[in-house]
């Protein structure tokens, strides 16, 4: 196991997949001090290698790099498809072509999206939804990278560390996104707070702590850090950020006048995820669904019709629920503001946390 290091500023720019996380926003963050993340949960193996190369060419900064550990489940029954397939088919905006049954293969092939990055090697390696084979922990010590991987509960935290990880991410349940939790189903899901887990996880297990989940500011991340984190990850706070990827109709959605609430659902996915509310999460309540990744698969061309269309009703909003302090500006501005709001509280309290000793002083 690898000394868990991180940069001066101990902020991670959260993985978001589908585009948000660009090579033009990794190198931003971690041009600026921080941890620049791509989401690389759905990428080709050739996506990966170039987005690396792309950063890797640029940038000496500390990057991460992060994936999806799915266990898919049996195929639906026929009867099971054309009821999720109707209630799809009911909305008010319809794709292009006619929804089609998920053919295989569901999903990506961990080996192949993992072989770029033993080439072009990143400082982190996170998952996401469970622990990855031994065989990929031990090629990430050959070549030192640091090994993540998120929590939702103790549990789940206490078989990280027996795993052999660096380090926990401690998801809380404010986070937009994808829910981490290892059951796809989750019915046992204990809903903790980011605070909450954070403090739990530092506590029970031996492991670093990287805190996620509704963090916006600084003083969000003092807080963590006096729970016991190590470090925080910080998603939502980026979606507006100048190099993101995120389409101007769901930025308009998370900077509007009137805020909408977020909300977990399942009828995007598949799987328990925080989105805006929006007419689809309304409209599909009560609706039948598949489980993920076959129901992601079977809303990807309505997604991609309203992101087209620039109706934010039909997208997945992912968000968390700090949403309404985001800020619109370069990913650099966005980390000196966090870094300098730390700065000053620190000041302030009279305490000078090993965290704080920037290398720019």
């Amino acid at each position: 196991m690898s000394a868990f290091s991180i940069p001066a500023i101990p902020i991670i720019q959260a993985p978001m997949a589908g585009g948000i996380t660009t090579p033009e926003l990794v190198c931003a963050v971690a041009e600026a001090g921080a941890v620049g993340s791509f989401g690389f949960a759905y990428s080709t193996a050739e996506k990966i290698a170039s987005d690396m190369a792309q950063v890797r060419a640029v940038t000496t900064g500390a990057i991460n790099a992060n994936f999806f550990v799915i266990e898919v489940p049996p195929f639906p029954e026929d009867e099971v498809i054309s009821a999720a397939i109707s209630a799809l088919s009911e909305l008010p905006l319809l794709p292009p072509q006619p929804y089609q049954v998920p053919v295989a293969p569901f999903v990506p092939d961990l080996a192949e999206q993992l072989a770029p990055i033993w080439e072009c090697p990143p400082d982190y390696l996170t998952f996401h939804f469970g622990i990855p084979e031994q065989a990929i922990m031990a090629r990430a010590r050959q070549v030192g990278i640091m090994v993540g991987i998120s929590a939702t509960c103790i549990s789940e935290a206490k078989a990280i560390e027996k795993a052999g990880a660096d380090f926990i991410i401690a998801q809380g349940y404010e986070a937009g996104g994808h829910r981490g939790t290892f059951a796809a189903d989750a019915p046992k899901d204990e809903t903790l707070s980011t605070f909450a887990l954070t403090k739990l996880l530092a506590g029970a297990t031996n492991l670093p702590v990287v805190s996620a989940g509704g963090l916006m500011n600084a003083s969000d991340i003092t807080r963590a850090l006096e729970a016991g984190a190590n470090a925080v990850q910080m998603g939502t706070a980026f979606l507006c950020a100048d190099e993101a990827g995120t389409p101007a109709s769901y930025q308009a959605a998370l900077t509007a006048d009137t805020k909408q609430p977020t909300i977990m659902t399942r009828a995007f996915s598949g799987r328990n995820a925080r989105s805006l509310y929006n007419d689809f999460i309304g409209q599909m309540d009560g609706k039948s669904y598949l489980p993920f990744p076959f129901q992601n698969i079977l809303t990807a061309s309505l997604r991609k019709a309203a992101s087209n269309a620039d109706n934010a009703h039909y997208q997945s909003l992912w968000a968390g629920t700090g949403y309404a302090a985001i800020k619109s500006a370069p990913a650099a501005d966005i980390i000196a503001e966090l870094a300098a709001g730390l700065k000053n509280i620190t000041r302030l309290s009279g305490r000078v946390p090993e965290w704080l000793l920037w290398h720019s002083q």
